[in-house]
């Protein structure tokens, strides 16, 4: 129903990095807004949409052309790519848990 709105010039970075975090709450807000839904079936959308934020994409690309659904896809895995290293580096100080684990064998 607003993918046409998400796909209008083209694939957005911006966006799909807001979606890519949760950030939800205008596709949210556009639902409610829409009256096609009640109350409760809003809420559930949301608490979907925040839990599993793909869902929103996958909603929004239901009717992009392949090549569109091709480089959304591919961003997605880029900023899934990306989130595991910012994570590691910052729970283990800077270093991988394998490289730390590497050097304690070395030792």
């Amino acid at each position: 129903m607003f993918a046409y709105e998400f796909m209008d010039g083209g694939v957005d970075s911006d966006s799909l990095g807001r979606i890519y975090r949760g950030d939800v709450g205008e596709w949210v807000s556009a639902v409610a807004g829409s009256g096609l839904f009640t109350n409760s079936q809003v809420e559930r959308i949301d608490t979907a949409w925040h839990s599993n934020p793909k869902s929103l994409l996958d909603t929004l690309l239901s009717e992009a052309d392949e090549m569109t659904v091709k480089r959304c896809e591919m961003t997605w895995a880029a900023l899934d790519r990306s989130e595991p290293l910012e994570r590691a580096e910052v729970a283990v100080g800077g270093y991988s848990n394998v490289v730390a684990s590497a050097s304690i064998t070395i030792a």
